[in-house]
């Protein structure tokens, strides 16, 4: 399992801030999004990868999680540096004998996975449960398993299929699954696959397989409920004189008109452009005004800007 340099992923420097961190995102999805790039195939494996870094990062206490998991990390888990399970309290640390297998196709490597991910239900049969005591003969479910699977804004709104792959421990072919994600899939929400989790002991159930739908990031708006949250970034003399901006929907751009004077914080609302809600109902989107301050000035617009402070207040 190879170690993921995610400050690498996003070009940024260990100790960048959490603005620099989100704005090399942006950048960088905005750039890679499959909608949006040429090569659908290699922008896809690049957005996945720079979702990944920020699902970390962009998170205060992944992130200090992963600063402790540190280069030191080695293979099962464990930090040379420390001696002990790195991720400090991350959801798996090293081997974990439930698991038994790798997930591939779901948008999440091995890596972050094994220390940030949904990890397995340990439910049904337990290997121990027997020790020193003999087998039992009672049948016994196999454990329910389960991973993450990153699903995008667009998909959860439209609904998709994808296919990923389990690989057994100690099974040489690979099993691929057909998943379908129906519109209006919530994060957080468990995807059940009967039947195709831990074997089964005794004539048991087989346990089942979950994924955990995560969203991906969007570099342009944010999930609150059914409702699509973006930051619309004014300059200062727009805002005081009104404008019209673009903003970007899953639906394709809109144009919002920006009555003068409009101050920092004001919601605009567009009715029925966010997520399905169900019953055929979608939530809002809400563009939220910011005012951009220059953080440079030429002289002549610093004369100008005097000249306004001059006239009255500003």
């Amino acid at each position: 399992m190879q170690y993921k340099d995610y400050y690498q992923t996003l070009g940024v420097e260990k100790g960048a801030s959490h603005d620099e961190i989100r704005k090399a995102f942006r950048k960088l999805a905005r750039q890679f999004h499959p909608d949006v790039a040429k090569d659908k195939k290699v922008a896809e494996t690049k957005f996945k990868d720079i979702n990944e870094a920020y699902e970390v990062l962009g998170d205060a206490e992944k992130r200090k999680q992963y600063d402790e998991l540190g280069t030191n990390w080695r293979p099962d888990g464990f930090s040379s540096r420390s001696g002990t399970a790195g991720g400090g309290g991350a959801s798996r640390r090293g081997p974990d004998p439930f698991a038994g297998g790798q997930f591939g196709g779901t948008g999440f490597s091995d890596f972050f996975e094994q220390f940030f991910g949904a990890g397995t239900a340990r439910r049904g049969h337990d290997p121990f449960a027997g020790a020193g005591g003999g087998f039992s003969s009672v049948p016994e479910s196999g454990t329910d398993i389960e991973a993450d699977l990153l699903v995008t804004i667009e998909e959860a709104l439209h609904g998709a299929r994808k296919k990923i792959s389990f690989q057994r421990e100690g099974v040489a072919k690979p099993e691929t699954f057909e998943v379908r994600i129906p519109p209006g899939v919530r994060s957080g929400q468990r995807i059940r696959l009967a039947g195709q989790g831990g074997a089964p002991t005794n004539g048991g159930r087989a346990g089942d397989l979950f994924l955990r739908v995560k969203f991906a990031q969007h570099p342009d708006f944010r999930v609150d409920g059914g409702d699509l949250i973006h930051e619309l970034e004014v300059p200062v003399a727009r805002a005081v004189l009104g404008t019209e901006c673009e903003v970007p929907t899953p639906d394709g751009p809109v144009r919002l008109k920006i009555p003068p004077g409009t101050q920092p914080g004001r919601k605009f609302r567009l009715k029925g452009r966010g997520l399905p809600t169900g019953g055929g109902a979608r939530g809002d989107y809400f563009a939220v005004l910011t005012i951009v301050v220059p953080a440079e000035v030429s002289p002549e617009e610093r004369k100008l800007w005097e000249a306004l402070a001059k006239a009255g207040p500003v």
